[in-house]
């Protein structure tokens, strides 16, 4: 019977190669986790209290927990991000429930997959000196608007449920200068400032402003600022969707436990802001961070909403046909959603 054991050379061979083996193995499992995959948020604007949680999330390391390592990018205007994100350039893009609608409506892919400010922010302003404490007051005065074709549709909605002739109010485009409007006495009231950002920022500067937000007067109410991703993303990429969500999640619970800590990580992100500002707008919006239904997941987005928001649009002839609602958004990858 022939013998199978090699001869002795061999064997010590052998022998080292496993030892040397055994040792490479030995190497491998003390190295840490995976290199965390690249990921491309980028923001409707400037950082501001509207992305504390975002900011929170990234100074906790959440981003890095869930395996992703996340760039923060600020556009060259707020028209920018769903274009970015269309042509493949971002993960993912916060913008605007109307402009995902009318996005779509021109034919681009994109879904919103979670709303970080679940109501709208979108206010009238005036300052105190114009005396305009209503709807009503509006009548015979100066408006100034960002240019946007929603926002003249919100300020026609907003006049003919008041009783106001929107013929008698002159509604002027000062850009994104709205403050600057007021203050110059270029227009007497604003429609497109945030109540939680402008809105609070004149308060601090004790200017007495009258906030009425769109909402309480007429405009039905939609998600001020939501995640978007395409499409074809969500079945490829969904994955890393679903655990950046899970991480953002994360941090905006951290900014609801402590508000000043997040003030801070923001400012850290962004030295030309006001830290006393940012606090403040980051309290008064820490309501609207979350769904009003506390059995909802963060980032939870509500179909009856969208779609009589949809409604109001094509009534309004912002989009050519209906929003197909159900398609136009997504809870799927929530934290706790989906499979």
């Amino acid at each position: 019977m022939t013998s199978r054991t090699p001869p002795f050379p061999l064997l010590a061979l052998l022998l080292l190669v496993a030892i040397m083996g055994a040792a490479c193995g030995e190497k491998e499992e003390r190295t840490g986790a995976p290199e965390a995959e690249p990921f491309d948020l980028v923001l409707d604007y400037f950082p501001n209290a509207d992305h504390a949680g975002i900011y929170a999330a990234q100074a906790a390391g959440e981003f890095r927990k869930a395996g992703l390592d996340v760039r923060i990018r600020v556009p060259s205007d707020p028209a920018a991000p769903l274009k970015l994100l269309a042509a493949g350039r971002a993960d993912l893009a916060i913008s605007y429930q109307p402009e995902v609608l009318l996005a779509r409506d021109r034919g681009l892919q994109v879904v919103s997959v979670g709303a970080i400010v679940q109501q709208p922010l979108t206010s009238i302003v005036a300052l105190g000196a114009a005396r305009i404490r209503s709807v009503r007051d509006l009548e015979g005065k100066r408006v100034g608007t960002a240019g946007i074709p929603y926002q003249s549709a919100y300020l026609r909605t907003i006049l003919q449920r008041a009783g106001v002739n929107p013929a008698s109010v002159q509604e002027i485009n000062v850009g994104f200068n709205l403050v600057p409007a007021m203050l110059s006495r270029r227009v007497d009231a604003t429609l497109g400032s945030f109540w939680n950002y402008e809105g609070v920022q004149l308060q601090l500067q004790r200017r007495d402003p009258t906030i009425i937000r769109v909402d309480d007067v007429g405009v039905p109410t939609y998600n001020e600022l939501v995640l978007t991703a395409r499409r074809s993303d969500l079945q490829d990429g969904g994955s890393r969707i679903r655990r950046f969500l899970r991480a953002v999640a994360a941090g905006h619970e951290a900014v609801r436990r402590d508000p000043a800590a997040a003030a801070g990580a923001l400012v850290r992100a962004n030295r030309d802001l006001d830290r006393r500002l940012q606090e403040a707008s980051i309290r008064a919006t820490l309501p609207v961070f979350f769904p009003r239904d506390r059995s909802r997941p963060f980032g939870f987005q509500d179909r009856r909403e969208w779609v009589a928001y949809g409604e109001w649009m094509l009534r309004n002839r912002l989009i050519r046909r209906p929003a197909d609602a159900a398609r136009a958004f997504s809870n799927e990858f929530l934290p706790g959603q989906g499979v």
